[in-house]
Protein backbone atom coordinates (compact mmCIF):
# COMPACT_ATOMS: atom_id res chain seq x y z
CA UNK A 1 0.00 0.00 0.00
CA UNK A 2 1.57 3.70 -1.08
CA UNK A 3 1.61 5.85 2.02
CA UNK A 4 -0.69 9.11 2.25
CA UNK A 5 1.58 11.94 0.89
CA UNK A 6 3.65 13.78 3.51
CA UNK A 7 1.84 17.75 4.02
CA UNK A 8 3.36 20.60 5.67
CA UNK A 9 1.05 23.30 7.51
CA UNK A 10 1.95 26.48 8.89
CA UNK A 11 -1.14 27.21 10.57
CA UNK A 12 -3.60 28.74 14.03
CA UNK A 13 -4.24 25.69 16.12
CA UNK A 14 -8.26 25.65 15.47
CA UNK A 15 -7.24 25.84 11.88
CA UNK A 16 -4.69 23.40 12.31
CA UNK A 17 -7.38 21.04 14.06
CA UNK A 18 -10.48 21.46 11.53
CA UNK A 19 -7.65 20.92 8.45
CA UNK A 20 -6.38 17.47 10.09
CA UNK A 21 -10.02 16.57 11.35
CA UNK A 22 -11.36 17.11 7.31
CA UNK A 23 -8.46 15.71 5.62
CA UNK A 24 -7.99 12.58 7.97
CA UNK A 25 -6.11 9.62 6.64
CA UNK A 26 -5.28 11.46 3.44
CA UNK A 27 -2.10 12.54 4.24
CA UNK A 28 0.24 12.67 6.80
CA UNK A 29 0.86 16.44 8.63
CA UNK A 30 3.94 18.41 9.85
CA UNK A 31 2.86 20.85 12.27
CA UNK A 32 4.98 24.05 12.31
CA UNK A 33 4.80 27.28 13.77
CA UNK A 34 7.14 29.10 11.46
CA UNK A 35 8.82 29.57 8.20
CA UNK A 36 12.27 28.45 8.91
CA UNK A 37 10.27 25.13 10.15
CA UNK A 38 9.00 24.80 7.18
CA UNK A 39 12.07 25.18 5.10
CA UNK A 40 13.58 22.60 7.65
CA UNK A 41 10.65 20.00 7.32
CA UNK A 42 11.04 20.53 3.52
CA UNK A 43 14.88 20.13 3.34
CA UNK A 44 14.54 16.73 5.44
CA UNK A 45 11.36 15.11 4.04
CA UNK A 46 9.58 14.64 0.85
CA UNK A 47 6.91 16.72 1.50
CA UNK A 48 4.53 17.30 -1.05
CA UNK A 49 2.45 20.40 -0.44
CA UNK A 50 2.74 23.18 2.46
CA UNK A 51 -0.52 24.84 3.63
CA UNK A 52 0.21 28.32 4.75
CA UNK A 53 -2.69 30.52 6.39
CA UNK A 54 -2.75 33.87 6.06
CA UNK A 55 -3.38 34.73 9.48
CA UNK A 56 0.21 33.54 10.15
CA UNK A 57 2.07 35.36 7.93
CA UNK A 58 3.41 38.89 8.15
CA UNK A 59 4.60 41.55 5.86
CA UNK A 60 8.24 41.04 7.43
CA UNK A 61 7.83 36.65 6.10
CA UNK A 62 7.06 37.60 2.99
CA UNK A 63 10.83 37.33 1.95
CA UNK A 64 10.96 33.87 3.76
CA UNK A 65 7.88 32.79 1.86
CA UNK A 66 9.70 34.14 -1.59
CA UNK A 67 12.42 31.89 -0.14
CA UNK A 68 10.75 28.83 0.06
CA UNK A 69 8.63 28.76 -3.58
CA UNK A 70 12.75 30.05 -5.12
CA UNK A 71 14.45 26.94 -3.34
CA UNK A 72 11.73 24.51 -3.64
CA UNK A 73 9.85 25.43 -7.07
CA UNK A 74 8.78 21.53 -6.94
CA UNK A 75 6.85 21.50 -3.40
CA UNK A 76 3.18 23.91 -4.07
CA UNK A 77 2.74 26.39 -1.57
CA UNK A 78 -0.83 26.86 -1.05
CA UNK A 79 -2.68 29.43 0.68
CA UNK A 80 -5.42 28.17 3.09
CA UNK A 81 -8.29 31.15 4.17
CA UNK A 82 -10.56 30.02 6.80
CA UNK A 83 -12.09 33.51 7.63
CA UNK A 84 -12.23 36.82 5.82
CA UNK A 85 -11.05 40.39 7.66
CA UNK A 86 -8.96 43.12 6.94
CA UNK A 87 -5.91 41.79 8.27
CA UNK A 88 -6.18 38.15 6.30
CA UNK A 89 -7.08 40.28 2.77
CA UNK A 90 -3.68 42.27 3.94
CA UNK A 91 -1.74 39.13 4.00
CA UNK A 92 -3.25 37.30 1.62
CA UNK A 93 -1.69 40.12 -1.15
CA UNK A 94 1.90 39.77 0.96
CA UNK A 95 1.64 35.29 -0.27
CA UNK A 96 0.60 36.51 -3.89
CA UNK A 97 3.58 39.05 -3.89
CA UNK A 98 5.84 36.53 -2.46
CA UNK A 99 4.78 33.79 -5.26
CA UNK A 100 2.05 32.19 -3.79
CA UNK A 101 -0.04 31.04 -6.99
CA UNK A 102 -2.47 28.60 -5.04
CA UNK A 103 -5.63 29.37 -3.26
CA UNK A 104 -7.90 26.95 -1.13
CA UNK A 105 -11.01 29.34 0.42
CA UNK A 106 -12.78 27.60 3.54
CA UNK A 107 -15.36 29.73 3.80
CA UNK A 108 -17.20 29.02 0.42
CA UNK A 109 -19.10 26.37 -0.17
CA UNK A 110 -16.57 23.92 -1.93
CA UNK A 111 -13.77 24.88 -0.31
CA UNK A 112 -13.27 21.92 2.11
CA UNK A 113 -13.71 19.32 -0.85
CA UNK A 114 -11.09 21.52 -3.01
CA UNK A 115 -8.80 21.06 -0.15
CA UNK A 116 -9.12 16.89 -0.12
CA UNK A 117 -8.64 16.98 -3.47
CA UNK A 118 -5.41 18.87 -2.66
CA UNK A 119 -4.25 16.72 -0.57
CA UNK A 120 -5.32 13.55 -2.61
CA UNK A 121 -3.62 14.53 -5.44
CA UNK A 122 -0.37 15.83 -4.17
CA UNK A 123 1.76 13.29 -5.40
CA UNK A 124 5.26 14.06 -5.98
CA UNK A 125 5.42 16.22 -9.32
CA UNK A 126 8.55 13.97 -10.09
CA UNK A 127 6.72 10.83 -9.28
CA UNK A 128 3.52 12.43 -12.26
CA UNK A 129 6.05 13.23 -14.78
CA UNK A 130 8.24 10.19 -14.64
CA UNK A 131 4.81 8.17 -14.64
CA UNK A 132 3.68 10.27 -17.77
CA UNK A 133 6.37 9.31 -20.00
CA UNK A 134 6.74 5.64 -18.48
CA UNK A 135 3.83 4.51 -18.45
CA UNK A 136 2.67 5.45 -22.24
CA UNK A 137 5.98 3.81 -23.95
CA UNK A 138 5.18 0.64 -22.09
CA UNK A 139 2.90 -0.09 -25.44
CA UNK A 140 0.34 -2.94 -24.23
CA UNK A 141 1.34 -4.16 -20.91
CA UNK A 142 0.00 -6.67 -18.93
CA UNK A 143 -2.26 -5.57 -15.72
CA UNK A 144 0.51 -6.48 -13.67
CA UNK A 145 3.33 -5.75 -15.50
CA UNK A 146 1.68 -2.32 -15.61
CA UNK A 147 0.96 -2.01 -11.91
CA UNK A 148 4.45 -2.96 -11.13
CA UNK A 149 6.01 -0.14 -12.56
CA UNK A 150 3.61 2.20 -11.40
CA UNK A 151 4.16 1.25 -8.07
CA UNK A 152 7.70 0.83 -8.12
CA UNK A 153 7.70 4.81 -9.68
CA UNK A 154 5.46 6.13 -6.50
CA UNK A 155 7.08 4.03 -3.76
CA UNK A 156 10.66 4.35 -5.14
CA UNK A 157 11.47 7.33 -2.76
CA UNK A 158 11.10 5.16 0.36
CA UNK A 159 11.83 1.90 -0.87
CA UNK A 160 15.62 1.47 -1.13
CA UNK A 161 15.50 -2.81 -2.01
CA UNK A 162 13.79 -4.86 -4.00
CA UNK A 163 13.03 -6.93 -1.08
CA UNK A 164 10.72 -3.69 0.02
CA UNK A 165 9.59 -3.10 -3.35
CA UNK A 166 8.58 -7.13 -3.19
CA UNK A 167 6.82 -5.84 -0.22
CA UNK A 168 4.49 -2.87 -1.37
CA UNK A 169 3.98 -5.65 -4.60
CA UNK A 170 3.11 -8.62 -2.28
CA UNK A 171 5.16 -10.78 -4.03
CA UNK A 172 8.40 -13.01 -2.83
CA UNK A 173 11.63 -11.08 -3.72
CA UNK A 174 13.12 -14.40 -5.48
CA UNK A 175 10.50 -15.09 -7.46
CA UNK A 176 9.61 -11.45 -9.02
CA UNK A 177 13.55 -11.89 -9.68
CA UNK A 178 13.19 -15.19 -11.04
CA UNK A 179 10.75 -14.23 -13.73
CA UNK A 180 12.27 -10.93 -14.63
CA UNK A 181 15.90 -13.30 -15.63
CA UNK A 182 13.71 -15.49 -17.18
CA UNK A 183 11.94 -12.74 -19.66
CA UNK A 184 15.56 -11.88 -20.28
CA UNK A 185 14.47 -8.18 -18.81
CA UNK A 186 16.40 -5.83 -17.17
CA UNK A 187 16.31 -6.95 -13.03
CA UNK A 188 14.28 -5.23 -10.58
CA UNK A 189 17.26 -4.12 -8.65
CA UNK A 190 18.63 -2.02 -11.73
CA UNK A 191 14.84 -0.84 -12.66
CA UNK A 192 14.55 0.22 -8.94
CA UNK A 193 18.18 2.03 -8.86
CA UNK A 194 17.79 3.63 -12.03
CA UNK A 195 14.11 4.83 -10.78
CA UNK A 196 15.71 5.99 -7.54
CA UNK A 197 18.57 7.89 -9.43
CA UNK A 198 15.71 9.89 -11.57
CA UNK A 199 14.32 11.05 -8.22
CA UNK A 200 17.64 12.23 -7.04
CA UNK A 201 18.30 14.20 -10.38
CA UNK A 202 15.07 15.66 -9.39
CA UNK A 203 16.03 17.00 -6.35
CA UNK A 204 19.53 18.10 -7.14
CA UNK A 205 17.56 20.33 -9.43
CA UNK A 206 16.34 22.08 -6.13
CA UNK A 207 19.05 24.66 -4.86
CA UNK A 208 17.75 24.36 -1.44
CA UNK A 209 19.16 21.00 -1.27
CA UNK A 210 22.80 19.78 -0.87
CA UNK A 211 24.20 16.22 -2.24
CA UNK A 212 23.50 14.90 2.07
CA UNK A 213 19.85 16.37 2.14
CA UNK A 214 19.04 14.32 -0.66
CA UNK A 215 20.65 11.13 0.27
CA UNK A 216 19.23 11.20 3.46
CA UNK A 217 15.70 11.65 1.48
CA UNK A 218 16.29 9.04 -0.47
CA UNK A 219 17.39 7.03 2.78
CA UNK A 220 20.57 5.83 1.75
CA UNK A 221 22.07 5.26 4.86
CA UNK A 222 25.08 8.05 4.12
CA UNK A 223 25.90 11.41 1.46
CA UNK A 224 29.05 8.29 0.44
CA UNK A 225 26.36 5.99 -0.13
CA UNK A 226 24.43 7.45 -2.66
CA UNK A 227 28.00 8.71 -4.09
CA UNK A 228 29.04 5.01 -4.44
CA UNK A 229 26.15 4.44 -6.26
CA UNK A 230 26.26 6.87 -8.53
CA UNK A 231 29.72 6.07 -8.99
CA UNK A 232 28.81 2.43 -9.57
CA UNK A 233 26.01 3.30 -12.25
CA UNK A 234 26.67 6.60 -13.90
CA UNK A 235 30.52 6.97 -13.28
CA UNK A 236 30.30 10.34 -11.50
CA UNK A 237 30.67 12.19 -8.13
CA UNK A 238 27.27 13.79 -6.76
CA UNK A 239 28.29 17.22 -7.52
CA UNK A 240 29.03 16.48 -11.16
CA UNK A 241 25.75 14.34 -11.35
CA UNK A 242 24.41 17.57 -10.00
CA UNK A 243 25.67 19.21 -12.56
CA UNK A 244 25.53 17.77 -15.88
CA UNK A 245 22.39 14.73 -15.57
CA UNK A 246 18.95 17.41 -15.14
CA UNK A 247 16.20 15.43 -14.85
CA UNK A 248 15.06 15.38 -17.76
CA UNK A 249 17.43 14.75 -18.99
CA UNK A 250 18.27 11.80 -16.83
CA UNK A 251 14.02 10.46 -17.44
CA UNK A 252 14.75 10.35 -21.61
CA UNK A 253 18.11 8.33 -21.02
CA UNK A 254 15.93 6.17 -18.64
CA UNK A 255 12.84 5.57 -21.15
CA UNK A 256 15.43 5.06 -23.43
CA UNK A 257 17.30 2.17 -22.09
CA UNK A 258 15.11 0.40 -19.68
CA UNK A 259 11.62 0.75 -21.45
CA UNK A 260 11.80 0.86 -25.29
CA UNK A 261 14.03 -1.98 -25.84
CA UNK A 262 11.50 -4.40 -23.60
CA UNK A 263 8.14 -3.11 -25.29
CA UNK A 264 7.61 -6.53 -27.12
CA UNK A 265 8.02 -8.83 -23.81
CA UNK A 266 6.18 -6.05 -21.81
CA UNK A 267 2.72 -7.42 -23.88
CA UNK A 268 3.15 -10.85 -22.34
CA UNK A 269 5.31 -10.83 -19.03
CA UNK A 270 3.59 -11.47 -15.94
CA UNK A 271 5.86 -10.35 -13.09
CA UNK A 272 3.44 -10.26 -10.20
CA UNK A 273 0.42 -13.49 -11.28
CA UNK A 274 1.58 -16.94 -9.82
CA UNK A 275 1.04 -19.85 -11.86
CA UNK A 276 1.25 -17.69 -15.27
CA UNK A 277 2.62 -19.47 -18.38
CA UNK A 278 5.16 -17.04 -20.21
CA UNK A 279 7.69 -17.62 -22.99
CA UNK A 280 6.49 -21.48 -23.21
CA UNK A 281 7.87 -21.83 -19.31
CA UNK A 282 5.88 -22.16 -16.21
CA UNK A 283 7.01 -20.66 -12.60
Amino acid sequence: MVAPPIVAMVMDPDERARVTVAVQGQARWIHTNTLPEVMRAVRERPVSAVLVSPRRISREDAPRVAALIRRFPAVPTVAVVSSHDSASTERLLYLGASGVRRLVDLTVRDGWQDLRDLVAHSASPASARILGRVIPMLGEPTPDCRRFFEVMIRTAVGTPSVRALAAHLHVRPTTMMSRFFRARLVSPKRYLAATRLLFAAQLLEMDGLSVGDVAYRLEYSSPQSLGRHLRAVVGMTGSEFRRRYRFATALDDYVNRMIVPFRTTFHTFHPLEPGVVDHGRRW
